[in-house]
């Protein structure tokens, strides 16, 4: 068995515990501002130490996990759960997730002013 590094990619070890679908996603998400490490937005390249506190805004919602263990390449799913504490907050209950409202089946084409209408409201929230 090969000796854990001392320290590891935030990039790659977020891709590699499975937080994000792809490495470039997981890269991207880090030069977006979207992963955090000890409060302070983390560079792809960053070093990243057990303990440390890494909050990633993921497809999935907030995910709040803590160091366990370093890895550098993917590994499956359950030896992924293994490397880190989650302190995620539970996702919101089904009745408070917003729902995109949708046109009534059969209804055709938007009007011009029915498109203006749900442009207005679209960007509103």
């Amino acid at each position: 068995m090969t000796p854990e590094p001392a320290a590891a990619r935030t990039d790659a070890w977020v891709w590699a515990v499975r937080l994000f679908p792809s490495r470039s996603a997981a890269s991207a998400a880090c030069k977006g501002g979207h992963v955090h490490v000890n409060g302070k937005r983390a560079k792809p390249a960053q070093a990243l130490r057990i303990g440390d506190r890494v909050e990633a805004t993921t497809p999935g919602g907030v995910r709040i996990v803590v160091v366990k263990r370093l890895l550098s390449k993917r590994v499956g799913a359950v030896v992924a759960v293994e490397c880190y504490e989650d302190h995620s907050p539970p996702p919101p209950p089904k009745e408070e997730r917003l729902a995109m409202p949708r046109r009534e089946r059969g209804t055709g084409r938007p009007t011009k002013r029915e498109r203006r209408q749900l442009d207005h409201f679209r960007n509103q929230g």
